[in-house]
């Protein structure tokens, strides 16, 4: 057989083979070093892409992440099911969860700072020429509970690596005004992840916060086509148990017609702030709760004075002082970027102009403001 012959039959045979499983790890066995080798994300002709057997999704709001975007994924191990609950799925041991954090780039490689729904995500696939990417961190269920892994891809965007203890990373980006904004890029290490996935401070056990049902109640454009991703899901046999009417939050920043901006700050709260601020959540003892399922005004922050007076405050006397955001901790807090007052204390260098601008028109709106 001549050399020519055996290359080209080398090359079909090559091409005829399926793409690897993704690797079930169960266990807590020896994770992998390199990002390729979970088989999570393949990376082919400059283009990111997830795995066949790997399922692409996205929230209805998103959590501010210095105006990261993110490519999410899961998988679940061939043959099993997710049971549907209001508030967290029940995942399958070895079920992975995915989260890529990129920045797009303009044409002459500056990042930009845009909350604007990336294009190239929601095709799932993401061009490098286009984004940059910066982490890749992936949420494994394992048979003693889940475990956060950050993997921090290279300058050249070939390989992510695990990074235990993370990183930092100074970044340069240009902001929706044209403004470069130079900021320092935290990739958390594996134990401050459960600072946020933590929501019950008492078994302080980490559990997924954005693939929730209202979070995943959205259209997302398949390869297949445009379809409801809870249905989807259910149809493709990844979660079983959906209801008739499963709850859904706003979608933000580009609202459904009928959404109102109370629904919008609601749900932009829950993301961002309530798998702390809740009855069980780390920022349980300041008695406000910001998750979804609060409806106590008081617990809200209406007119609520703060529990532990400080600097924090910004001289504010209530958390939300309706029709006076001026008088708001709460805007204050998410506004500042002193280390000792902002909230989130973690996951941002950046101030998020356009969740605090949103969060200041609702405080505007609210009537019956605090007696004085």
């Amino acid at each position: 057989m001549s050399k020519g012959v055996l290359v080209l039959l080398v090359g079909l045979l090559a091409g005829c083979q399926q793409a690897a499983e993704p690797l079930y790890l169960p266990n807590g066995e020896d994770y992998p070093e390199q990002l390729s080798d979970w088989g999570m994300l393949t990376l082919d002709d400059g283009v990111l892409r997830p795995q066949g057997a790997v399922t692409p999704y996205d929230l209805n709001t998103p959590l501010f992440s210095d105006y990261a975007h993110k490519l999410r994924t899961v998988w679940l191990p061939p043959g099993t099911q997710a049971n549907y609950a209001a508030e967290h799925f029940d995942y399958p041991v070895g079920t992975v969860l995915s989260k890529t954090f990129y920045y797009p780039k303009s044409g002459d490689g500056t990042l930009q700072l845009s909350d604007s729904r990336s294009p190239a995500a929601l095709a799932n696939e993401l061009p490098l020429a286009q984004v940059q990417l910066i982490e890749t961190r992936l949420l494994v269920h394992q048979e003693q509970g889940w475990v956060a892994l950050p993997y921090v891809w290279d300058a050249d965007q070939q390989e992510a690596r695990l990074a235990w203890i993370g990183t930092e990373l100074p970044l340069s980006a240009r902001d929706s005004h044209g403004q470069v904004q130079h900021f320092t890029y935290t990739v958390p290490d594996a134990n401050q992840c459960l600072g946020c996935h933590a929501q019950n401070h008492v078994d302080k056990e980490l559990r997924p916060l954005g693939p929730k049902a209202r979070h995943l109640n959205k259209d997302y454009p398949y390869a297949v086509g445009v379809q409801n991703q809870l249905a989807y899901w259910q149809a493709r046999g990844l979660l079983v148990g959906v209801p008739a009417e499963p709850p859904q939050a706003a979608l933000w920043p580009e609202p459904r017609a009928h959404e109102t901006l109370e629904q919008q700050a609601r749900s932009y709260l829950d993301i961002n702030c309530g798998h702390c601020h809740n009855p069980k959540g780390a920022a349980r003892t300041s008695a406000l709760w910001l998750d979804s399922v609060t409806t106590d005004p008081l617990h809200l922050g209406l007119c609520k004075a703060p529990i532990a007076a400080g600097k924090g405050t910004g001289d504010r006397p209530v958390a939300i002082s309706p029709g006076r955001p001026q008088d708001s901790i709460l805007s204050y807090r998410m506004a500042s970027l002193d280390p000792g007052e902002m909230m989130p204390e973690l996951g941002r260098s950046l101030a998020h102009a356009e969740g605090v601008t949103m969060i200041e028109q609702w405080i505007k709106a609210l009537p019956a403001p605090c007696n004085d």
